[in-house]
């Protein structure tokens, strides 16, 4: 049960009459409700307020539920001593002493007097005295979506307030508790926002169709008991809401926390096993050299300047002696970006595939059809010069909201990827380099980088110096196979 349902059913229970026993010493509402309309007569008589249109008898298909024999039905018109609209007041640019409460001012639980606004002396003395706020009067937003139906309660009035257009004001007299009827609103918020009128973008109530809801009315003693045990409970429930807030942050972050656990733990060589027999790291880097040179007098790829030696105050974990620590450079033939000039878009029939970091999908796949972007043949020609991705190759995104995903290139599709990304083409196990890159070792750079005044941005030269931990081959084949075991399950956490 969330908090917001465990609030709702305390009060569901204090509106039908579950929440506190019924005392038959304490009367009826009916004697209550007489009182409040004898009153009501009196204010009319002296003109403190206005006679309204009488409402129609409640019928017996609008009553939701059963209550106990001494409380009663009534509309909120005449269990309230007066109900009104405040007036669209003329605003003043400067501090006076006027003071307006509207709805941003309208909070919760009372008052926020430092959100109120300012009128003139002409509109203020000119305001008859039903409309100047009292205390304990009920205040009900009247307007707008996600602000319409919050509801407040005057409970301190340090000095006087009118309230403006946008907002309701329920009065009561001493033979009512007006907490009960705030609460009562606050139970209702829901239903008060569904009944609502207008368009999709500026909603509004009606004060005649507010005036006719109807509101259970207990005894005037059980009221005040019932609003006591409300507010003994409540606490309870905002401990609740704390508790189950940090219990969603924690199932929230759990799923994550616990990939980046598992990838960890599969780069420092502790998620399979180390095998005598297969051939160490440091014979496959020297392969991996040795085919580099190869490739290089082949003129398939390009000579690069070599990057410094890896220094002790870099290594950030031990690894098993089978392994050996590299720079990313050194163990790929490509890592690039396309150059950073935005090509124009083109329509689909007309140009080819050119993907960004919103591509790379959080299901660990690269999106080629949803709302992707085409620029024409020319500028895919001449982008495709530096950094055109092939079959296997890894798409490395590095800025912006998506940098850090690592996806590898699965399907024989031609595309080539702006420069919110790089194309890394490696001479290891590509999934293996995959996963490293979205270990947490490499994602504290990330982290780095979004703390970076501007757009979040790891650099060409940043990637490249970054540091390995690279296994035997065989090996980095048993990691991927036990990663793609595990993290699925991660994956399900996460729905």
């Amino acid at each position: 049960m969330t908090p917001e349902q465990l609030r709702t059913s305390v009060l569901q229970y204090a509106l039908s009459g579950k929440l506190v026993p019924q005392i038959v010493e304490e009367g009826s509402a009916e004697d209550l409700i007489k009182e409040n309309k004898r009153i009501r007569e009196q204010y009319i008589e002296a003109n403190k307020i206005k006679k309204s249109k009488p409402l129609e008898e409640i019928s017996d298909s609008e009553i939701p539920y059963e209550i106990p024999e001494n409380w009663k039905w009534v509309r909120i018109g005449d269990f309230c001593i007066d109900v009104f609209s405040g007036k669209s007041p003329k605003y003043s640019k400067t501090p006076t002493e006027y003071r307006i409460i509207g709805q941003a001012a309208n909070q919760q639980k009372g008052l926020c007097y430092e959100q109120t606004k300012y009128t003139d002396a002409d509109f203020w003395s000119d305001m008859p005295e039903r409309y100047f706020v009292k205390e304990y009067d009920v205040l009900l937003n009247t307007l707008g979506n996600g602000t319409l139906g919050r509801s407040g309660i005057v409970k301190v009035l340090p000095h006087k307030l009118l309230t403006d257009g946008h907002l309701f004001v329920f009065r009561f007299t001493e033979h009512t508790e007006a907490m009960f009827f705030y609460y009562y609103l606050q139970y209702k918020r829901t239903e008060i926002e569904r009944s609502a009128n207008g368009s999709t973008n500026q909603t509004f109530l009606s004060l005649r169709n507010t005036s006719a809801w109807i509101i259970p009315i207990p005894p005037l003693e059980e009221q005040h008991r019932i609003v006591a045990k409300i507010e003994e409970l409540l606490p309870y429930v905002d401990r609740y809401a704390e508790a189950y807030e940090k219990l969603e942050q924690f199932n929230a972050k759990f799923p994550d926390d616990m990939k980046k656990s598992i990838l960890q733990y599969a780069i420092q060589g502790k998620l399979v096993e180390q095998r005598p027999e297969e051939e160490t790291a440091e014979e496959l880097y020297q392969q991996i050299q040795d085919e580099k040179q190869k490739l290089i007098k082949e003129g398939k790829i390009k000579k690069v300047k070599p990057l410094a030696e890896i220094t002790e105050d870099e290594i950030p974990f031990d690894i098993p002696e089978s392994w050996k620590w590299c720079r990313l450079q050194d163990i790929c033939t490509l890592i690039a970006d396309v150059d950073h000039k935005m090509p124009k878009s083109v329509p689909a029939s007309e140009g080819k595939l050119f993907l960004s970091a919103k591509d790379l999908l959080d299901d660990g796949t690269i999106n080629y059809t949803e709302n992707v972007k085409y620029i024409s043949k020319e500028d895919f020609e001449r982008l495709s010069k530096k950094a055109k991705p092939t079959v296997n190759d890894i798409i490395y995104s590095r800025i912006g909201a998506a940098l850090g995903k690592a996806r590898v290139v699965e399907n024989d599709i031609e595309f080539i990827v702006s420069y919110s990304c790089c194309v890394i083409r490696t001479l290891i196990n590509e999934k293996y380099l995959r996963y490293y890159l979205e270990s947490p070792l490499i994602l504290k750079h990330s982290v780095l980088a979004r703390q970076s005044i501007g757009v979040p941005d790891l650099g060409m030269g940043e990637i490249k110096q970054y540091i390995v931990a690279l296994p035997p081959i065989e090996e980095q084949k048993r990691i991927v196979d036990r990663l793609e075991k595990i993290l699925p399950y991660c994956n399900k956490l996460s729905k």
